[in-house]
């Protein structure tokens, strides 16, 4: 038997399956809480060919809670935001300069090197990923389940674990063995997707933002990534194989910008289609889906890694304070009842978003290019966008803005700085004794002047409550009470 097979544990509290982002987030998240897991993937490595190819700016504040974030950065290329272009000119752009918080930015970076910074932190945390391990099912092992995994050298194993997830992608064996159901469509759309070295300068609407060319002929989009690379991505042909070098050169100079470069090289290229789907469940008993195990969905608007990722810091604190006997298993209710919602308004966001910017009736081309410059010059709607596609404006609530704070909606990490994946209690007024910030045991306590209550802030960064005591030790008695029902 080989030494990746024989470390595989015969029990822990969380099996993970699926070593995707959400996987990783999950991973790392769990790590820094010290929660017992395993995590499984079926790959020998990281993959190449992934879609993803933006880090939006409320992933980035989650990834700056569990350490990940500034490294990230520092692999990335920092892009103003998206913009609708007719080839000749800008329709429409939505700007990420004016949002309220510490990234006010799109950060262009590969998934394969978002997944390699994340598991840099992993391992920096004492985690680790058992790879070329596959999930074949599992069975109710009360009060959890017993999987049945395949190790790379053939032998079969179980793991005994008090709850699993599944964060293993569109075709989840977890979500299949869970009788989970999968509604929604598969598109017969083809799309083509390639990185490329442009052997002249890239225009400048491609050199700064992800942009969406809407032309007669087709839909391209152009995404500038780091190491000098862009990503092209366009709907084609049924039955088109990956693009090579004169391929992509007709694309760009059919559907991309007026002037585009006449050489490219290509570095990676492949063909994939997408579906529109939701789980039905995030939840059946002790076992999770999280990522594209949950919800996949057209790419426009680079959404779909940022959402697993997210789905990621919803589960992990609360699976923390259910393992520490901080709360009851019914807190882990909430995250289908906080994150399906998410999914669902996601799939119908992209879904329309993707069929505008794909229109290829040329009469009703120019209609949209028409309504989309009228937009742009709308008071709000730009920014609108900009919060809109940065998931910014996601909450855990249905209670009307009347401007007091409400539980579940975001705190924007520039009004209240986090404290890793603590609990944090805000307080109103100047430091004390020059201390801004302290801890009791799992609270984070921070002084922020001009703040009109005290807030208390859940580890994945969105309010749990206001107007709470300002005494840690009592809010750490109550702490039950401002759990999310």
């Amino acid at each position: 038997m080989s030494p990746a097979a024989l470390s595989l544990p015969y029990r822990t509290d969380v099996l993970i399956a699926g070593a995707g982002p959400a996987g990783l987030a999950l991973a790392a998240s769990l790590c820094g809480l010290g929660v017992d897991h395993v995590l499984i993937d079926r790959n020998a490595g990281i993959q190449p060919g992934s879609k993803a190819a933006a880090v939006q700016p409320r992933t980035l504040e989650y990834l700056d809670r569990i350490g990940v974030g500034a490294a990230l950065v520092g692999r990335g290329r920092k892009g103003r935001g998206f913009c609708l272009h007719d080839r000749e000119r800008v329709l429409l752009r939505a700007c990420y300069d004016r949002l309220d918080t510490p990234h006010p930015y799109m950060l262009l970076a590969s998934q394969q090197t978002t997944e390699r910074v994340l598991v840099r932190r992993l391992e920096e945390l004492g985690g680790s990923i058992h790879r070329e391990h596959r999930l074949l099912g599992f069975t109710s092992d009360f009060p959890g389940v017993s999987a049945m995994v395949a190790g790379p050298d053939g032998v079969l194993r179980a793991v005994s674990a008090r709850y699993l997830v599944g964060c293993d992608g569109v075709h989840s064996t977890v979500r299949d063995a869970a009788g989970i159901a999968f509604p929604g469509e598969a598109l017969e759309q083809l799309f083509a997707l390639a990185d490329v070295r442009l052997e002249s300068d890239a225009p400048e609407a491609a050199s700064r933002d992800a942009t969406f060319y809407l032309s007669e002929a087709g839909l391209l989009l152009m995404s500038p990534l780091s190491e000098g690379l862009h990503r092209l991505v366009a709907p084609v042909p049924p039955g088109t194989a990956a693009p090579d070098a004169s391929a992509v050169e007709r694309l760009l100079a059919t559907r991309g910008p007026a002037g585009a470069p006449a050489g490219v090289d290509v570095v990676a290229a492949s063909t994939y289609r997408t579906q529109e789907r939701v789980a039905e469940q995030f939840r059946a008993g002790p076992v999770f889906l999280a990522g594209d195990a949950a919800h996949t969905h057209s790419p426009a608007g680079a959404q779909g890694m940022n959402t697993g990722i997210q789905d990621a810091g919803n589960l992990a604190w609360k699976l923390h304070a259910v393992l520490t006997g901080n709360a009851s298993d019914a807190l882990l209710d909430t995250y289908h009842g906080e994150r399906w919602p998410v999914a669902t308004q996601l799939v119908a966001f992209t879904s329309q978003f993707s069929r505008i910017a794909a229109l290829a009736d040329p009469a009703a081309g120019r209609r949209r290019n028409a309504l989309l410059a009228a937009a742009a010059v709308t008071e709000g709607i730009t920014d609108w966008l900009a919060a809109t596609l940065a998931q910014l404006d996601i909450a855990y609530t249905s209670e009307p803005a009347l401007g007091a704070p409400r539980p579940g909606t975001r705190v924007s990490p520039l009004a209240v700085p986090p404290d890793g994946l603590h609990w944090t209690l805000a307080l109103p007024g100047a430091p004390r004794r020059g201390i801004t910030a302290s801890r009791r045991g799992a609270l984070a306590v921070r002084y922020v002047r001009d703040l009109p209550t005290t807030l208390l802030v859940r580890p994945d960064g969105y309010l749990a409550a206001s107007g709470v005591p300002g005494d840690p030790a009592a809010v750490i008695e109550r702490l039950g009470q401002y759990l999310p029902q």
